[in-house]
């Protein structure tokens, strides 16, 4: 795992215990805590080790040529959670980014809202360009304008909670600029959660001033004030669905026979709550 303080990682694992434990196999934990050479040196130990198969929760940190040829040269089982690949030795699982975007905004449309503003996810995120890809895809559709004084972009780091922090002063900005914005598109929850304290603060209301909708649906979403209205990923799904497709490839090497790599994408759902409402 990438890194285990990472809300989204809690829900993808508990996918992946439970999916383990009902086919009496024992998982092996390590958190790499965004760190490449912690990777590199635990998937060398884990290789050493005789694992049966593997699945990577990852990021965009460690997700390179190298890394894959090393995996690939490993000749186990591999399954990769997050991260779409054009392989034909390592799976993927991954959620449908582009169209998770295209329904949040969809939703934000049909409520009336027009003048939305978005905050974009890091450039080198793999997830980043999918999903501004399908506001683009909805916006053309909606015949609504995409404001470039509205949109703004997460920096890059290491830390997953950091995007709370970034989300509260990416929207401050945003109030500062005085461009009117009646909806913010945020990039994940916790930017969700730091727009919706910085609207606080500036003594908006969320969402009779502003509404806000997020991405993935951490644990915490539903329990927020207000509830946050975002889009599920199936992480616990996602879970199971790797641990399915390496116990596949377990059997093919026990069983002697050539197994395809397996790329699923698998769709997401709105979940509407009270952090969005009609427009007015």
């Amino acid at each position: 795992m990438f890194d285990m303080t990472d809300p989204y990682c809690t829900l993808v694992l508990r996918g992946i215990e439970n999916s383990l434990y009902k086919s009496s196999y024992l998982p092996i934990l390590t958190d790499v805590q965004n760190d490449r050479s912690r990777f590199e040196r635990y998937l060398e130990m884990l290789l050493d080790r005789r694992i049966e198969a593997l699945i990577v929760l990852a990021n965009w940190l460690f997700v390179n040529i190298e890394v894959l040829g090393d995996l690939e040269k490993s000749s186990i089982p591999t399954v990769m959670i997050g991260r779409e690949l054009q392989t034909e030795s390592i799976s993927s699982v991954i959620v449908d980014n582009e169209m998770g975007a295209h329904t949040a905004l969809e939703h934000l449309h049909s409520l009336g809202h027009r003048k939305i503003a978005f905050i974009r996810g890091p450039k080198p995120l793999a997830d980043s360009a999918p999903r501004w890809k399908g506001i683009r895809t909805c916006a053309k559709s909606c015949g609504l304008d995409l404001d470039s004084q509205l949109i703004l972009d997460l920096p890059e780091s290491r830390d997953p909670v950091s995007s709370f922090e970034a989300g509260f002063k990416l929207t401050e900005e945003l109030i500062k600029s005085k461009k009117p914005f009646t909806a913010l598109m945020a990039f994940d929850d916790m930017t969700g959660f730091g727009a919706i304290r910085a609207l606080k603060k500036a003594g908006m209301r969320v969402p009779d001033d502003c509404s806000v909708i997020g991405f993935d649906d951490v644990s915490v979403a539903g329990l927020y004030t207000p509830a946050l209205t975002t889009i599920r990923q199936p992480m616990e799904a996602m879970g199971a669905a790797a641990v399915e497709i390496a116990l596949d490839g377990i059997n093919a090497v026990l069983e002697k026979r050539e197994v395809a790599a397996v790329h699923r994408k698998m769709a997401p759902e709105l979940a509407v709550r009270e952090s969005t409402r009609r427009l007015p």
